[in-house]
């Protein structure tokens, strides 16, 4: 099994986004907890372009290191703007993204499909930090049109994919709580309308399980079209990502599921916002361990 590091650990330590000084310490610490492979992320114009400047120091101080970046995800909310000339900004940055993914020798470039344009009273998701188990209330504009916003978002995808398979890279996206994809059957009808199998999914264990999913059926209906794992437990009542084993998440039969399916991909420990978070970490890879025993993926 190839146990990966996800970004969630960067943030959760040292803030959203990590300056690049705590990312050299975030990959220091990945590197010390026993990973090899590791995420990387860049989030909106500030963050994404000062990884980009520093691609080539970030890329030495992990070969030093033995690390590896497997997944690169940029962070950019404006790719689904209903505002055309911020969308063709964000797909502009969306091509620095790609270049570090390449430069990284990156399998896979990920994006996520943002919080739907409605206003948000009080709390919002994942407006400054990675917050779980929000109370949301919104108000939809009575000039606002999901039919309108679902072209945008198809039409952004079939972009983006074209760039990265041009690019030599696979793109996945992440269904998460409170997005405009945020479940299977979401990105399954996505998919459809991209209808490439260059595009494929982020199976996120954590995010999923607090949608109600059945997830070994998640991963029935995806089948191949999994590109890469985030694995983090919860108790299915809110969207928190705690170590394996400390929640209702069903490991054995999320992971029969996907050695019927043939997946060897990345699977990457999502923890975060927790207080004993190296732990956490390390309980997680061990149960891994386990479950790769148990079941022989």
């Amino acid at each position: 099994m190839k146990i990966s590091c996800c970004w969630l650990y960067a943030i959760s330590k040292y803030g959203y986004p990590p300056s690049i000084s705590d990312t050299y310490r975030a990959l220091e610490d990945m590197q010390r907890l026993g990973f090899k492979y590791v995420e990387l992320e860049g989030v909106r114009e500030e963050n994404l372009r000062a990884v980009y400047e520093e691609k080539e120091n970030l890329k030495a101080f992990c070969e030093e290191r033995g690390l590896q970046v497997i997944n690169f995800c940029p962070v950019l909310p404006d790719i689904v703007s209903l505002d055309k000339q911020k969308r063709e900004e964000a797909i502009h940055l969306f091509d620095l993204a790609i270049e570090i993914a390449q430069f990284f020798d990156c399998e896979t470039i990920q994006l996520d499909s943002f919080s739907p344009p409605l206003e948000f009273v009080g709390e919002a998701p994942y407006k400054d930090m990675i917050n779980f188990g929000l109370k949301l209330q919104v108000k939809v504009d009575p000039n606002f049109s999901w039919n309108e916003l679902w072209e945008v978002v198809v039409g952004t995808f079939k972009v983006a994919n074209q760039k990265a398979k041009d690019a030599g890279l696979k793109l996945c996206l992440e269904p998460r709580v409170g997005e405009i994809i945020s479940n299977t059957d979401s990105i399954l009808r996505l998919m459809d309308y991209v209808s490439d199998d260059n595009f494929g999914a982020v199976l996120d264990t954590g995010h999923l399980n607090a949608q109600k999913e059945i997830l070994p059926l998640s991963v029935e209906k995806l089948g191949k079209q999994i590109f890469y794992l985030h694995v983090s437990d919860n108790d299915g009542k809110t969207n928190e990502h705690l170590a394996l084993g400390r929640g209702t998440v069903d490991w054995e039969g999320v992971f029969l599921a996907l050695k019927k399916h043939g997946f060897d991909g990345y699977v990457a420990v999502d923890v975060g916002r927790v207080p004993d978070l190296d732990e956490q970490y390390r309980e997680s890879v061990e149960y891994l361990q386990m479950i790769e025993r148990k079941i022989g993926l």
